[in-house]
């Protein structure tokens, strides 16, 4: 039976188990700084306020800091300590667009109408991922031990594939572990499981025309658009099971119902479970997009916006972070936080609750808003999962990610109720938990002889028979806003 941590606890451990003491001690910074993060949320490519915000506090601390890595005005990395293994712990803080809410009521009010919101909790990933990495900097010091740590925030994971570049442009070829973690309704170690993903915008030019009068001149875009959509819609029945094709019109040709419409455009998101499954699959979806310029008369051109490949896991990491979430235990939740997630519960499904408690392979319990264990390795259902940019990581770095449980079980990703309780104890008490797990495993690489190796031969034991292609291909530019080309 797993006895949850408690703080006096970790400050009679000794070795690196002193870091969890390290890390409450300095816990109130870092609450202040993720919760100045979600007061200003921010788009992809868009994190001014947070990367500086970041930058700011890792200097205050000693890190070495570099900014505008891969040429993304928004990636930062602090480095500290000397020689050694590099362990690089990485974090996010980029917001997604429409879930603007107020913080701690359970119930969808805006603050902006329209405007963004932390609904994937990245306020407290970024941060939570730097309280680990000072605490294991100061752990390093404090003793006079070799090794380095780099915090790596990394923006636009939401769809901008800011990871993919950093990879791209060689930023971790040095890295020797990669340790990451994100907010969930459970704790434990993530299941090594995404989907391979591509986004692509496909552009239809045609030629105006009366809609009435000469109808015949005209070459709409916007039939093209929609039979390409019927294409793909034809295509998932030949798909392989696992495979996911989404679509949006982002540019249906106007309002004008009298005019034939001479471009319209369409962004559509083909994800598969491996890099070797997605690539085919793109290209069917092109060859669809083809046929629809064919039988419209219209030309189309196609341009890459974003690509994750999918994660690469690594036993012995993924061991080693369970051996230490099993050493601490759950995170410790008290009345407050419990009536709390009771109430934003009221605001889920039935089947919201039940299918969070399937994904992690839990239990399903009428009176239990909060997470009170560690979920086993290997349980779950993962047959549905989404497309993360630290997949791209894991192909070139030995990675392990953990999930830390700040939100109430049954909580969706993407929503107003994560944004509801991006503030609150219990997502910080979640978060300092995550950071302590982060941090252990990362002193653990350093100081247990033969781990590193360990992890880089089961790393190279799993691409021996595929190597690693990128899934952007090196003539795409990431999205920035105009004002940082």
């Amino acid at each position: 039976m797993v006895t949850p941590h408690k703080p006096e606890r970790a400050a009679m451990a000794g070795n690196i188990h002193d870091v969890w003491s390290l890390i409450e001690q300095d816990r109130d910074a870092f609450f202040a700084l993720s919760d100045a993060v979600w007061d200003t949320p921010e788009l992809n490519f868009e994190e001014a306020r947070s990367a500086a915000a970041h930058a700011a506090m890792l200097a205050a601390r000693g890190f070495k800091v570099t900014t505008g890595l891969a040429g993304l005005p928004t990636a930062v990395m602090g480095e500290a300590g000397e020689d050694g293994p590099v362990i690089a712990i990485f974090g996010e803080f980029d917001a997604l667009p429409g879930l603007s809410q107020a913080a701690d009521v359970a119930q969808k009010r805006e603050l902006v109408a329209g405007g963004p919101g932390h609904g994937c909790g990245h306020n407290l990933l970024g941060v939570g991922a730097m309280m680990a990495a000072d605490g294991v900097r100061r752990y390093l010091a404090d003793r006079g031990l070799k090794g380095r740590v780099r915090y790596y925030g990394c923006p636009a994971e939401e769809g901008g594939s800011g990871k993919g570049f950093m990879v791209r442009a060689g930023v971790f070829d040095d890295v020797d572990i990669a340790i990451s973690w994100h907010p969930a309704a459970f704790a434990g170690v993530n299941a090594p499981v995404s989907l391979a993903c591509q986004e692509i915008v496909f552009t239809f030019e045609g030629r105006a025309s009366h809609a009435a009068a000469t109808p015949h001149l005209g070459r709409s875009a916007l039939d093209a658009c929609e039979l390409m959509s019927v294409g793909v819609n034809y295509l998932r029945e030949h798909m392989p099971q696992s495979a996911r094709v989404h679509y949006a019109y982002v540019d249906a040709g106007g309002l004008a119902p009298n005019v034939v419409q001479a471009r319209a455009a369409v962004r559509h998101l083909v994800r598969a479970r491996t890099l070797p499954e997605l690539l085919p699959l793109v290209a069917r979806v092109e060859k669809i997009a083809e046929g629809a310029a064919l039988m419209t008369e219209t030309r189309m051109s196609k341009q890459i916006v974003s690509a994750d490949a999918n994660l690469i896991g690594c036993e012995p990491l993924e061991a080693l972070m369970h051996r230490e979430l099993e050493r601490l235990g759950p995170p410790v939740f008290d009345d407050a936080d419990r009536a709390f997630a009771r109430e934003i519960q009221a605001t889920l499904s039935p089947q919201d609750i039940a299918e969070s408690c399937r994904r992690f392979g839990v239990e399903t319990k009428a009176n239990r808003p909060l997470c009170d264990l560690i979920v086993p390795r290997e349980a779950g259902d993962v047959s549905l999962v989404g497309s993360t940019d630290v997949g791209t990581v894991s192909w070139v770095v030995p990675t392990v990610q953990m999930r830390g449980a700040t939100m109430a079980i049954g909580t969706p990703l993407h929503t107003w109720q994560v944004v509801a309780q991006g503030k609150s104890p219990l997502a910080k008490k979640g978060m300092e938990h995550a950071a302590k797990i982060m941090a252990s495993t990362a002193l653990a690489l350093i100081e247990e002889q033969g781990l590193i190796a360990a992890a880089k031969a089961d790393h190279r034991a799993r691409l021996k028979d595929t190597p690693f292609v990128n899934p952007i291909p090196d003539d795409v530019e990431p999205a920035l806003p105009a004002a940082a080309r």
